[in-house]
């Protein structure tokens, strides 16, 4: 009984690892703009909506400029 319980903690741990390295690199590999206003209310637009695609090229260029 003991070794279910174990064997069912490990299962479930793995699981929770896999799922949050999954998550993390999920996040990373999204490409997204993110608008500030002056009033504190943020619109964040993903890869593949018009207005992003035509502020990626513009923010990338800014960003390899500056740094």
């Amino acid at each position: 009984m003991a070794k279910r319980r174990l064997v069912f903690v490990l299962v479930g741990a793995g699981s929770f690892a896999g799922t949050m390295l999954y998550r993390r690199r999920s996040a990373r590999s999204r490409t997204r703009v993110d608008l500030y206003f002056d009033d504190g209310s943020m619109m964040s637009l993903g890869t593949g909506s018009p207005d992003a695609d035509a502020l990626l090229p513009i923010a990338t260029e800014l960003l390899a400029e500056a740094g």
